[in-house]
């Protein structure tokens, strides 16, 4: 499964914000990465999701496969929609 969204806070997808990503991935059983600009990543590791630099506004795929496949993928979702809880 996948779904792209739009990185909707200021600062981005900085430390802070890819920390709680991966805390919120880790909860589910699935496999999960990001992909940004031709780079896919793991998305259950911050280094990993650090070296996509997601500014405001980027377009990124999130893909999900395993037995919570969409429920990983609309917890990160709500995640990104609420700016992962900054402004």
């Amino acid at each position: 499964m996948e779904r792209q969204l739009i990185i909707k806070n200021q600062l981005g997808l900085h430390a802070r914000a890819a920390a709680k990503m991966v805390q919120l991935s880790n909860s589910y059983a699935s496999d999960f990465s990001i992909q940004f600009n031709g780079q896919d990543v793991d998305g259950k590791s911050i280094l990993s999701i650090l070296t996509l630099a997601c500014p405001l506004g980027s377009k990124i795929l999130l893909r999900a496969d395993g037995p919570d496949a969409d429920k990983l993928l609309d917890a990160a979702e709500r995640l990104i929609d609420d700016k992962f809880g900054e402004e």
